[in-house]
């Protein structure tokens, strides 16, 4: 699945991913391949990515948005560490 991953400055990451952990504001949740659709908005708090070739990595973000449709995960966040 493809993950990109937005600020107003700059994209902060964009590839293929296994997964995707997200801090909701109503709490964390994770997406997998082939994830149900949805849209949710998101509270401070850190974005986990585990990259295709299980590498792992972490962005801190100060709140936004995620939208998974088809395998595509869109998250916009106001700002990114």
């Amino acid at each position: 699945m493809n993950l990109v991953i937005l600020s107003p400055e700059k994209e902060i990451f964009s590839g293929e991913v296994k997964s995707v952990i997200v801090p909701g504001t109503e709490g964390q949740f994770e997406m997998l391949n082939k994830h149900a659709a949805i849209v949710s908005s998101l509270q401070k708090g850190e974005v986990k990515v585990t990259k295709s070739n299980g590498e792992k990595l972490s962005f801190a973000v100060d709140g936004g948005f995620a939208e998974c449709l088809n395998n595509e995960i869109s998250v916009l966040v106001s700002g990114a560490q």
